[in-house]
């Protein structure tokens, strides 16, 4: 009968295996989590066109109201992007424009400006959760992925015994044991970052990974569930202890909604039921009366009110609904780094004319806080630079950990001489294509960004192909060279590229340096210096790989010679 294998032994199979298979997605998405850290200076760096004018916001917002006065008197809203720390770009829209069709400004003198159609780093940042696969693909992927990272550092923590002693361990140029130990130390090093930035990551979501509660709750009606968890929805709750009240209210709409079909009229009363409006020329409502003119007050007035309850310099946009008309109202919104709980949607609204408060946010309930705060935690969209540069960092060694786990698996393989030297061959290439490849290909969009004509017809798109034609072109390279060489050339050439990149700014955008440009550019070259050692670390190294060889079986041992004597 075959001996069980001991827990430390299935934890450490489902360690190899859960970090193996996913591994390879999970450092992609690892990668381009670290670089949407700082998706809003990425997307200041791709459009030099841009120009900071170091211009309050309430400043700015005056050129703007100008401008949009000036241009767009008649529109039905106003909205207005404010020049923030991280993005000192000025936008404006008017009337029913989408949300990416906007217009900059100057912010000093109200001029046009015309930045280059860019995927910006806004490409990681939808990279780093959909793998450029669709939203609904994508995310169920990277949610497996999440989980697998949860079950290796689970089975990680149970397999290493002496973990905290493996923190402080590190034996340079020992080959195999050498990857273990940084892959160890960097492991338990982040274990509550990682921890949490997984957990977190998959929290974001829920709604799609366990939509069983809701649906349960709700009849699948997902508006009526974010209504009810609305901040103040409690207030305006029956005060009755009847249970599953709210179920049959929505089985009576439900009932509505069926008699309504009935009688030609389902489409219509469907609609109310969502907050819709009837097509057109169907049950068509009275129509309004159009308020008349009417004096609003300095939009800078409401910055100032903004500022008041968010805090100095934390508003993102201004919105006016009915500019210069007696119903006008203004909304002011919060950056989401205004405080750990991610407040996107949250806003404040004034009546444009008199300049009354309208709305004010409530606090959030305690579930729907819980998921915003670990939203927030996964999003660094607190502490400023500070926050972010631990992020990036920890996004780094994180990284890094990934990788070492990867080529641990292929050095530790290659001494076994049962395992299949073909799918070692494949494990490698691909090792290689993912890790060294995938830093390859971030690094050439951002010369493609500089070296595309500014003119180029879907620039954005072509960007975006230069980013997986080079991801294709490390995968060709990686099939035909050895691995050891494969890896040198690779890390070298994404070393180079990055040390090279502020050259290649300076030489075509010298005028559009700044303070934000600057330090896309030293940590460009920073990490270009530490690939480039990496590559000179793997080239130098034939000890390792000759320690990585497969094992000889041990020769017999010579028998030995009798004493004298002892035959009778």
């Amino acid at each position: 009968m075959a001996k069980q294998p001991s827990l430390t032994q299935s934890m450490s199979e489902l360690h190899t295996w859960a970090g193996l298979v996913l591994g390879w997605v999970l450092f992609a998405i690892f990668l381009t989590g670290t670089l949407a850290v700082f998706d809003k200076e990425l997307n200041w760096w791709m459009q030099p066109e841009l120009r900071g004018t170091g211009q309050s916001q309430a400043e700015a917002v005056q050129v703007a109201e100008d401008w949009l006065r000036a241009n767009h008197a008649g529109a039905s809203a106003w909205n207005i992007g404010l020049p923030s720390e991280r993005g000192p770009d000025l936008s404006v829209s008017a009337g029913e424009q989408r949300r990416g069709e906007r217009t900059y400004l100057d912010a000093s003198t109200g001029e046009l400006v015309e930045p280059r159609d860019t995927a910006g780093g806004s490409f990681f940042f939808r990279f780093h959760y959909t793998l450029h696969m669709g939203r609904d693909l994508g995310v169920w992927i990277v949610g497996l992925a999440a989980m697998a990272m949860l079950v290796a550092i689970i089975s990680g923590i149970i397999i290493h015994k002496k973990i905290f002693k493996d923190f402080f361990t590190f034996r340079p140029g020992k080959g195999q044991r050498s990857w273990l130990d940084g892959h160890n130390a960097s492991a338990v090093l982040l274990l509550p970052f990682h921890l949490m930035i997984t957990y977190t990551g998959l929290v974001i979501f829920f709604l799609i990974y366990m939509p069983a509660a809701s649906d349960a709750l709700y009849n699948g009606d997902r508006q009526a569930m974010f209504r009810d968890l609305r901040p103040g929805a409690e207030q305006h709750q029956p005060q009755q202890g009847q249970q599953g009240q709210g179920q049959a209210e929505r089985g009576e709409r439900a009932q509505v909604a069926e008699r309504g079909e009935r009688s030609g009229q389902g489409e219509h009363v469907e609609q109310a039921t969502r907050g819709e409006a009837p097509a057109r020329g169907e049950g068509r409502a009275p129509r309004t009366v159009e308020a008349p003119p009417a004096q609003m007050l300095p939009l800078a007035r409401f910055i100032a009110l903004g500022e008041a309850h968010y805090g100095a310099g934390m508003l993102s946009s201004v919105s006016v609904s009915n500019p210069d008309r007696a119903n006008a109202q203004v909304e002011v919104r919060p950056m989401l780094g205004s405080r750990i709980e991610l407040t996107k949607g949250e806003s404040m609204a004034f009546n444009a004319i008199t300049g009354e408060v309208t709305r004010v946010s409530d606090p959030s309930r305690p579930t729907l806080l819980t998921q915003k705060v670990m939203a927030g935690l996964h999003f660094a969209q607190f502490g400023g630079y500070p926050m972010r540069w631990l992020y990036f960092i920890c996004g780094l060694i994180s990284c890094a950990m990934i990788a070492s786990g990867l080529v641990l698996y292929t050095v530790k393989r290659r001494r076994q001489a049962k395992v299949s030297a073909t799918w070692l061959r494949q494990a490698d290439w691909i090792n290689t294509t993912v890790v060294a490849g995938l830093m390859v290909a971030c690094v050439a969009m951002l010369w493609a960004n500089r070296l595309l004509p500014v003119e180029l017809a879907e620039r954005s798109e072509w960007e975006q192909r230069v980013f997986f034609g080079s991801w294709l072109l490390a995968l060709l390279h990686a099939r035909v060279r050895t691995p050891a060489r494969a890896w040198i050339e690779q890390l070298a050439a994404a070393g180079l590229l990055l040390l090279t990149l502020p050259l290649l700014d300076r030489a075509l955008a010298a005028s559009a340096a700044d303070v934000l440009r600057l330090s896309v550019d030293a940590t460009s070259a920073a990490c270009g210096v530490l690939l480039l050692w990496a590559s000179w670390r793997v080239a130098h190294q034939p000890a390792a790989a000759e320690r990585a060889a497969p094992r000889k079986a041990p020769k017999p041992a010579k028998p030995r010679p009798e004493p004298a004597g002892a035959q009778s």
